[in-house]
């Protein structure tokens, strides 16, 4: 008796950030785009909470309760009144510590198959809930699609996606630490008032339309010049995928996964095949967005 939930990366198509709260987090103004690389998240009742990870990169996957998986099992069985006893294997696809969201996808994907497992039926507000407590990415893992992400990323404004984009990523050899990205934001911008975040029309209506061309002209991460200075040879790799025909390069996230738009699958290998050739990263990986949020695809028998 299991189930196994599969859940989506993610990508910022823009990422505005404010200065940093008394509270050590950031308003932000996030617009989160899903895409179509996926973890799978089994689980199955146990004598205790344990986890296990398989796939690219599992090694550096932590297997105690600090995983944002066993915190989602832990998080939920203290709402319902019962014991977080269950196996919990991840299936990894999305690139770790790759600023694509994969420990959030995989807490948002952990507390599905938890509630379908336990048959508790859990309102989807009150997921929401949980995942907002869990971490400022998990809430969108959950929905999926497109949304805007304000106050720390957690608040979600659902947004219209009138067509389907063609995204290539490379993967960096090595990770960046998000607290750390966001230090080094704070320390660029020390002495100086921050803007405060906010979402622009012109890439919203992008989304809307479908219109990568126009997509491509606003996409921004306030985070990319500190993600830059931490790991200087993303600039290397951004140049690559420029040059090979992206109609936009930027950071995912916090980094240091790096993040092209094409314009159709065919410019989308394009890029791929430039920047393999580059040698700037160690693999590339093509998907299409948008795509949906934590979906349970093996249900309990």
């Amino acid at each position: 008796m299991s189930v196994t939930v599969r859940v989506p990366a993610k990508v910022n198509v823009q990422l505005a950030v404010g200065g940093a709260r008394a509270d050590g987090f950031h308003d932000l103004a996030n617009v989160f785009l899903a895409v179509g690389l996926y973890d799978e998240v089994t689980v199955t009742p146990a004598d205790r909470l344990r986890i296990t990870c398989s796939g690219p990169d599992a090694h550096q996957v932590p297997l105690d309760h600090s995983n944002l998986a066993a915190r989602a099992a832990l998080a939920l069985a203290g709402r319902s009144g019962r014991s977080a006893d269950v196996h919990i294997h991840i299936a990894k696809d999305i690139p770790v510590a790759g600023g694509m969201a994969g420990g959030s996808a995989d807490g948002a994907g952990a507390l599905l198959a938890c509630d379908e497992l336990w048959g508790l039926g859990t309102p989807r507000d009150e997921l929401l809930a949980i995942c907002a407590e869990l971490g400022s990415d998990v809430p969108f893992s959950l929905i999926g699609g497109a949304a805007l992400g304000t106050g720390r990323g957690e608040q979600l404004t659902p947004l219209e996606v009138g067509g389907t984009f063609h995204w290539v990523f490379a993967l960096a050899d090595g990770g960046l630490s998000t607290p750390a990205v966001y230090g080094e934001f704070d320390r660029l911008w020390e002495g100086r008032e921050v803007p405060v975040p906010e979402a622009s029309p012109e890439l919203t209506e992008a989304l809307r339309l479908g219109d990568a061309t126009a997509l491509a002209e606003t996409v921004g991460n306030d985070l990319q010049p500190a993600a830059l200075s931490l790991f200087p040879s993303l600039r290397q790799t951004l140049t690559a995928g420029g040059e090979g025909g992206a109609l936009a390069a930027l950071v995912s996230g916090s980094g240091p996964t790096t993040a092209f738009l094409a314009k159709d699958a065919e410019s989308a290998e394009s890029v791929a095949e430039a920047l393999l050739a580059s040698d700037t990263c160690r693999s590339v990986r093509v998907a299409l967005a948008p795509a949906p949020g934590a979906t349970v695809v093996a249900p309990a028998v």
